[in-house]
């Protein structure tokens, strides 16, 4: 069983290795703009996930989902050559969803903004119900007969 920071180590290795082949070997025209974003590879360095992102609409997403997985062999060859493992792991692509999530959170983020923009421009205008103060408070009086 290898440790788990090898195979961290690994899996950097593997990314570095797939984006340079992507960019070299690989020239199937489907493959649109595509960024390999993170590489885990189990303890047991037997399979390797990658991780990619491609710039682009739904139709060219599927078509470099296509090209990955038509490329996986020569991919996988290219691995085993420049890397110091016994066993060459297998490759699963997968379409990383960071992208579409910060998005999602940065609307939220928006929208919270815009309602407490709302809520300020309600607050400055409005004046309390009662006293600015509403907790009772001992009056001095009182203090001056506790010392008596």
């Amino acid at each position: 069983m290898a440790d788990a920071a090898r195979a961290a180590r690994l899996g950097d290795r593997i990314k570095v290795i797939v984006a340079q082949a992507l960019e070299r070997r690989v020239k199937d025209p489907r493959l649109g703009f595509i960024t390999i974003t993170d590489c885990r590879v189990t303890n047991d360095l037997q399979h390797a996930t990658v991780y990619y992102t491609v710039f682009g609409e739904e139709e060219q997403q599927a078509s470099t989902r296509a090209a990955l997985e038509s490329a996986k062999g020569v991919l996988r060859a290219e691995v085993g050559k420049n890397i110091t493992a016994r066993l060459t792991p297998t490759l699963t692509f997968v379409a990383d969803e960071v992208p579409v999530n910060a998005s999602h959170v940065e609307d939220l983020l928006r929208t919270a903004r815009e309602r407490d923009a709302e809520l300020a421009a309600q607050a400055s205008g409005a004046a309390y119900a009662g006293e600015e103060d509403p907790y009772r408070k001992p009056a001095e009086d009182d203090e001056d007969d506790a010392d008596r």
